[in-house]
């Protein structure tokens, strides 16, 4: 199947009211405008140098999404174009991200990404250290960047009950932080393998990479 029949397919199966992020990593700019051509506008990368030399040569209409681990050193590279960082897990990283979309002018969107695997290699920070951002003076004054919504990661297993019980946990906290927190609007769950379960509990955007461009070829 071609990107473009991918990218139509998924527009047609998912509900109006999510979104696809599609995960572009290591795919080149030819591919992109494939998914572009049919429709796509919003894409995600992992890296940002690499995001960034996409954003320079691709339209300017795209929306670019850093779906992996931000490194607080890196983000002043992304800070003039990235429209939503998916993977916050600190009030550092906030903290830099508040300050080089400032000197950009800009207010960068942001998610905070729970941690609802059992695998210890996915990121994330608890409910608890999430509040705690939120409820920070510090999170309140940043005027540059805002959290609006939340972001996880279920653990890769073929057992599809888990699966859901970790989504259903993830959409518990935020119908909970949507209710304190205004900002709180999209939850970002659910990729190739899972994002039928996601949807089905709660997610208002999922992360498609493989499924839309083929295996990726990390050469």
């Amino acid at each position: 199947m071609k990107i473009s029949e991918n990218i139509k397919k998924y527009k047609d199966e998912l509900p109006e009211n999510v979104k696809l992020v599609a995960i572009s990593k290591t795919k080149p700019n030819e591919d992109l405008m494939e998914a572009y051509e049919a429709g796509q506008r919003i894409f995600g990368e992992n890296k940002i140098q690499e995001m960034t030399d996409k954003w320079e040569s691709l339209p300017k209409d795209i929306e670019w999404h850093m779906v992996g681990h931000v490194q607080r050193n890196k983000v002043k590279y992304m800070a003039p174009f990235v429209g939503l960082i998916h993977a916050v897990d600190s009030l550092k990283l906030l903290k830099e991200i508040n300050k080089r979309a400032k000197n950009e002018d800009r207010k960068i969107k942001c998610l905070i990404q729970i941690k609802i695997a059992e695998e210890d290699s996915k990121f994330g920070i608890s409910r608890e250290e999430a509040e705690g951002i939120l409820n920070s003076d510090v999170y309140k004054k940043m005027e540059n960047t805002a959290v609006v919504g939340l972001m996880g990661m279920a653990t890769f297993t073929e057992d599809e009950n888990q699966v859901k019980s970790e989504f259903l946990k993830l959409k518990g906290i935020f119908d909970d932080f949507k209710e304190k927190y205004p900002s709180i609007k999209e939850l970002s769950m659910g990729m190739s393998g899972d994002y039928k379960i996601a949807v089905e509990c709660g997610s208002t955007m999922v992360r498609i990479g493989s499924s839309i461009f083929g295996e990726r070829n990390y050469n």
